[in-house]
């Protein structure tokens, strides 16, 4: 049966938003698919309200409870239960971890793609629902790129299996597409079928900058072109949030930091294809165009790490700038500098008090923003200013951390009234007493 607990924890009721709404009736952690299936028949028998957790690493404020919901947290259903060591296809419980995801792939031999700095506490069922993308996406895609398929419970307590292991399926509507970025609104994941990928080669790594943004964008057409698929992390990051980073984290700056932009490049081939020459060479034709200023290649595994410290030091930046705003935007790459430069000097000049630092994957078109410390109303007028610049750039309030509560009056800037109005459809349909994750999303 399910852990039912009474005593509520602290640790229930806020992610790493920090959003904090109410206290929740009960906390609930089954351990199967029926146990939640009985749990949501409750729920609408009584007309009760359900916040389903994964492992609290959102900043979207999704898992967050309002008073008196019944939260339905799936970390006790954690279970590896199969891996296809021929083809590369493994089942799990939605509440496994991504580390033991990942750790379970390659002690069969294979790689599952998706990663997050967050691979230790996040599961892949909150993976999955706010279809998380990651340092691989480049490469790999998102996660609904590595989902073949789901099993979900439905509002009304009913459950949809479809767990198929193929690649390819056209008989109709694929129902893995309603419960994948809908952050739990139309149904619960409970269990998922993962496609495995074979491990990639010995990786290269390079830390690169270049003294303004648009040299950016170019570099990776550069390399896309000229490394292809082995290109598998592009990752940027603002001057000061090296700085920072090294400071709290005591790591030294590969290559002078100030007033440059920094990129952390990756590139992997298959199995006993070394990239290190390659990378080289393409990185040698781009200072040779003025594309990079400064360059430093990883010369082992320690020193390719020491670079991922300065990268991941995401956490130690957002304990130190605490109370934060925390945003992730995605845009088209032609769109990003001037963007950049906008938002910048307004927050500079609103909020000449705080840190305001950018990074992202922009492979994927991911632009993340801290700023902080800030108060409520600063975090408002942060929102105010990264959203209301990205009205009319073909851009989106939320690239892969979800609209959960915090983004919801936002919807509009990424969604047309059309989109929303399927989406409330959609809702309706499945779940017309909204029982499942009020707030989020449409509100």
């Amino acid at each position: 049966m399910s852990t039912t607990i009474t005593e509520i924890e602290e640790r229930f009721l806020s992610d790493w938003s920090g959003l904090t709404v109410g206290r929740p009736r009960e906390v609930h952690r089954p351990r199967s698919t029926e146990e939640v299936a009985a749990l949501v028949q409750r729920c609408r028998q009584e007309g009760l309200s359900i916040t389903v957790q994964g492992g609290m690493t959102g900043v979207a404020g999704g898992a967050v409870p309002s008073d008196g919901d019944i939260v339905i947290n799936l970390e006790r259903m954690n279970a590896i239960e199969d891996i296809d060591p021929l083809e590369g296809v493994m089942q799990v419980q939605a509440g496994a971890t991504l580390q033991q995801v990942q750790e379970a792939a390659a002690a069969a031999g294979w790689m599952f793609a998706v990663d997050l700095g967050a691979r230790g506490s996040c599961q892949v069922g909150g993976n999955a629902a706010t279809n998380a993308g990651g340092i691989r996406v480049i490469r790999y895609g998102t996660m609904r790129d590595s989902v073949l398929g789901v099993e979900a419970v439905l509002p009304d307590g009913s459950v949809v299996s479809s767990l198929t292991r193929l690649v390819k399926n056209s008989t109709g509507l694929d129902p893995r597409f309603l419960f994948i970025g809908t952050e739990g609104t139309l149904g619960i994941i409970t269990r998922l079928t993962l496609r495995l990928h074979p491990p990639m080669g010995q990786t290269a790594a390079a830390w690169v900058a270049a003294s303004e943004f648009e040299a950016l964008p170019r570099l990776l057409r550069s390399l896309k072109r000229t490394l292809g698929s082995a290109l598998c992390a592009f990752e940027f990051m603002s001057d000061r949030y090296v700085r920072l980073a090294c400071r709290l984290t005591g790591a030294a700056a590969p290559v002078p930091v100030e007033g440059a932009w920094h990129v952390l490049i990756e590139a992997a081939g298959n199995a006993g294809q070394p990239m290190e020459e390659a990378l080289q060479a393409a990185l040698e034709h781009a200072m040779e165009t003025g594309e990079v200023s400064d360059c430093a290649i990883a010369a082992s595994e320690a020193h390719r790490g020491a670079f991922w410290r300065i990268r991941e030091a995401i956490p130690e930046v957002l304990t130190h700038l605490k109370p934060a705003a925390t945003l992730d935007i995605g845009l088209p790459w032609a769109r990003t500098g001037e963007y950049l430069r906008k938002v910048d000097a307004e927050l500079q000049a609103k909020l000449p008090g705080a840190e305001h630092l950018f990074l992202g994957h922009l492979g994927d078109n991911n632009l993340h923003l801290i700023s902080g410390a800030v108060d409520e109303a600063g975090v408002h007028e942060v929102d105010e200013i990264a959203y209301g610049a990205l009205r009319g750039c073909g851009g989106t309030v939320s690239a892969e951390h979800g609209v959960g509560r915090l983004k919801k009056d936002y919807l509009s800037v990424s969604r047309s009234a059309g989109e929303i109005a399927l989406m409330r459809q959609l809702k309706e349909a499945l779940d017309p007493t909204n029982i499942l994750n009020p707030g989020r999303i449409l509100g």
